[in-house]
């Protein structure tokens, strides 16, 4: 960590001294304020040959974003998306060129004339100082307004594209989290959780002091004191089924050394302004080889994940009143799920189960979104590195979000060494979906046509967690 200070206080002081440089400029005595000031600087930025000014221009640019109202923020994005695109007339030229020349110096120019200058704008406003770490809550806010203003997603294209090489795989630190962990550190693992909830200190010590648990945390040079992404591990004997067996305050502490079986209870992406960004596609294997140094014994490496989604598409799928999905009969039976007591009902929860869990079988196995990929995040999070979908478990949560978002139903995903890197190919290449005999024969115990057409993503916006916590459904969606 020290020389990340000493290169981040260098950084900082090549800034305040670039910003003397150009505060007494006479360009700079006559910017107007707001939006406009904004693009006279951002303008002022790309035509820099300065390091030292170019990082005071780009600081300066991110503190006046800073101080701006949510419908400034609004406009910024809209110039960037209006003034700060492609040079029209350079991209023209380029492309008469290259219909003339189908040489690889045309091929050169028209990619360089095609990059919208917004790209080259967001490059180097990471060169300031904390830089990234603005940037990453600059496409926060960006996710949140393109909802409303669509030509917002071309820029938030250019942003994803850049993240996605400053966030590569190679980058990223692995780091494991335990009692020891600085306290601000610690703070933000509570802070993010976004699976099971951690109440206190007390309860998060319960989490990372006994000896059968173990804690990882992903973190970026640039962002060493705050992870993008971490991990829960409970090492157990056996694969649980119910989310109460990992968390149970009362239960008892087994040897590390016991254990055989290593169980990813929660996994929680820790940057909203991230979402969608990809950290790599084998972050779990490097979890789980770090922890098979240390224990040789473990060899059953699982998931216990949550499936935000399911809920909210069986509703749809039992109130549109033509699914192909769900017989007369599954229709029925899932009228119960009305009833918030039907849990507590042993007959009734039966009932349920012969109905809801082919259903699920349809939705992991069958559901696809219209640009064919699973249904649910989770599932494309975990199918994506490369996991089988093991088991399904009935009632494995309780809770009330759990209840909420997928009337108590988990999943368990196996990581098999030997296995991880073909099922990811398999799912990459073809979005085939490794599933275990148990899973595939409930989805063969359902009687109704499948149906072809690709199913709508559930609406969970319902279900969203506060805005400090970023959802596990967020992990690769």
């Amino acid at each position: 960590m020290t020389g990340t200070t000493y290169f981040k206080d260098m950084v900082q002081t090549i800034t305040e001294r670039g910003r003397k440089l150009w505060t007494f400029a006479p360009r700079a005595e006559r910017l107007p304020s707001g939006i406009l000031g904004l693009e006279r600087l951002c303008e002022m930025l790309l035509s820099s040959r300065g390091e030292a000014s170019g990082m005071a221009l780009a600081a300066e640019i991110l503190q006046q974003w800073s101080r701006l109202s949510e419908d400034e923020q609004r406009d910024f994005m809209l110039l960037l998306f209006e003034k700060f695109g492609p040079d029209s007339k350079r991209l023209d030229a380029a492309i008469e060129t290259y219909r003339v020349e189908r040489t690889a110096r045309a091929v050169l120019e028209l990619h360089r004339a095609a990059e919208p200058r917004r790209q080259e704008l967001i490059r180097r406003l990471n060169l300031a100082p904390n830089g990234i770490s603005t940037l990453v809550g600059m496409r926060e806010q960006l996710l949140g307004l393109k909802a409303d203003t669509p030509d917002l997603a071309t820029v938030d294209a250019d942003f994803a594209h850049l993240f996605a090489s400053w966030f590569n795989r190679g980058f990223l630190i692995l780091r494991p989290i335990d009692w020891s962990t600085p306290a601000h550190i610690l703070e933000k693992i509570i802070r993010y959780e976004a699976v099971h909830e951690i109440g206190n200190w007390d309860e998060l010590r319960r989490r990372l002091a006994p000896a059968d648990r173990r804690c990882f945390a992903f973190f970026h040079p640039q962002l060493s004191d705050d992870p993008l992404i971490f991990v829960e591990v409970a090492l157990t004997r056996t694969i649980p089924g119910n989310i109460s067996d990992v968390l149970d305050e009362t239960r008892a502490p087994i040897r590390a050394q016991d254990a055989t079986t290593a169980v990813f209870y929660s996994i929680s992406n820790c940057q909203a302004g991230l979402r969608g960004i990809s950290f790599g596609n084998f972050l779990i294997k490097q979890v789980v080889e770090d922890l098979r140094s240390d224990l040789p014994k473990l060899d059953t490496f699982v998931t216990l994940s949550p499936v935000p989604g399911f809920a909210s598409w069986l509703a749809g799928e039992r109130h549109s009143g033509h699914s192909h999905v769900l017989s007369t009969g599954y229709q029925a039976a899932l009228g119960a799920l009305d009833d918030a007591e039907w849990p507590n009902d042993p007959a009734r929860s039966a009932v349920v189960k012969a109905a809801l869990m082919p259903a699920a079988a349809w939705y992991f196995l069958q559901g696809r979104t219209k640009d064919g990929r699973p249904i649910d995040p989770v599932a494309r999070f975990h199918l994506g590195n490369g996991a089988r979908l093991e088991r399904m478990n009935f009632l494995a949560d309780g809770s009330g979000r759990a209840m909420r978002q997928a009337h108590g139903l988990m999943v368990n995903y196996l990581y098999k060494l030997d296995d991880i890197e073909t099922n990811h190919e398999a799912f990459a290449q073809r979005n085939e979906i490794v599933a275990s005999p148990a899973v595939k024969k409930l989805l063969r115990s359902d009687k109704p046509g499948r149906r072809l057409a690709p199913a709508k993503e559930p609406n969970t916006k319902d279900n969203q967690p506060d805005k400090n916590k970023a959802s596990s459904k967020e992990l690769n969606s």
